[in-house]
């Protein structure tokens, strides 16, 4: 049997990263180890992933970093290289997890590929209803919504749509870096992360270009690997444009192996 780490990348929202862990526990497949990838929380986030940890049976492991500006590839290469599993499930703190989530990841896995999944986009409204939901049910939270149809879970559709939907032209490289996995041994193979990479975006795709430049095949996880994702205004993007630059670099370049990366931690 294959071990899998789930990891869960957070700053500074509490409530979201606690509706996040709940739903991870709640898993018909349970991970083997969660790692909270914490890029600068304040000590309220370490607290309460101490207190969750000691009551649940699953291993919990706390990454942190100062908090010195968006630094998400600096903070994930760290809980990469923390991790102990075969196989990485990569997911954002803002996120609640159908309870197949885990199930599907593992039942879609192949060697010498990656993993992309989607999410559905939860409105303010429904968002502020899942904050004071004890139980949160997913049926409760869909009406009206335009990307309905990802929480749409078919498992017989998986492998079928899994090297079909959005794999061409522009969707060549289009991932989503809230809902990945990758075998642990590739990640180590393009170095992971590249961490010139700083402020919102395009960490998330630079990966996925450089594994496909590494001979890899990129997976998308459609009617499966169900998440739906809390309502928050949108991160600054004043890098965005130095960011998409580095991406396009790497596209062009066909790199591979980022210079600064996973193998500072390891």
């Amino acid at each position: 049997m294959t071990s899998c780490s789930l990891i869960i990348s957070t700053y500074n929202w509490l409530p979201a990263l606690t509706l996040c862990l709940r739903s991870c526990t709640l898993q018909s497949v349970l991970p083997d180890e969660i790692i909270v990838a914490d890029d600068g929380s304040r000590a309220d986030t370490s607290g309460y992933i101490t207190r969750f940890a000691e009551q649940t049976n699953i291993p919990v492991k706390h990454i942190w970093q100062p908090d010195e500006g968006f630094q998400l590839a600096k903070i994930r290469n760290k809980a990469i290289a923390a991790a102990s599993g075969d196989y990485i499930i990569q997911i954002d703190g803002d996120l609640i997890l159908h309870k197949d989530f885990i199930k599907d990841h593992i039942n879609i896995r192949k060697q010498n590929r990656f993993v992309t999944g989607s999410r559905m986009l939860l409105s303010k409204e429904e968002t502020e209803r899942a904050f004071k939901a004890p139980d949160f049910n997913a049926g409760k939270f869909i009406s009206g919504n335009k990307n309905v149809f990802n929480s749409v879970r078919i498992p017989f559709m998986q492998n079928f749509m899994s090297t079909r939907y959005k794999k061409k032209g522009r969707y060549l490289y289009y991932v989503k870096g809230c809902n990945m996995a990758f075998w642990r041994e590739d990640l180590v193979r393009v170095n992971g992360y590249n961490e010139n990479f700083i402020g919102w975006g395009r960490e998330d795709s630079d990966i996925a270009v450089r594994l496909i430049n590494a001979g890899l095949q990129k997976q998308f996880l459609k009617f499966g690997g169900i998440s739906f994702h809390l309502y928050h205004k949108e991160a600054p993007r004043n890098n965005d444009e130095k960011n998409t630059a580095l991406m396009n670099e790497t596209i062009a370049k066909k790199i591979y192996w980022a210079e600064k990366g996973l193998n500072q931690y390891l």
